[in-house]
């Protein structure tokens, strides 16, 4: 893939992980399991992701804007 088209990745991926880090669908959801609601598992596991996601970002894909001199 082309630098263009991997900042492009990386920037749809990041909105992705945005857009879905509040569990908007499972307000009002008062399924339980193990002692805590849904929504909090879902938080739980969302910010997971996005730990293993923002890893690769800074080992992959770090010096994006910043060694061209890009500001």
């Amino acid at each position: 893939m082309t630098r263009a088209r991997i900042d492009y990745v990386w920037i749809a991926t990041f909105a992705v992980l945005v857009t879905f880090a509040v569990p908007w669908f499972l307000w009002g959801d008062s399924r339980v399991f193990a002692g805590l609601p849904l929504w909090l598992w879902w938080h739980i596991g969302w910010m997971g992701l996005t730990a293993v996601v923002f890893h690769l970002f800074t080992r992959r894909a770090w010096d994006r804007g910043i060694v061209d001199g890009v500001r």
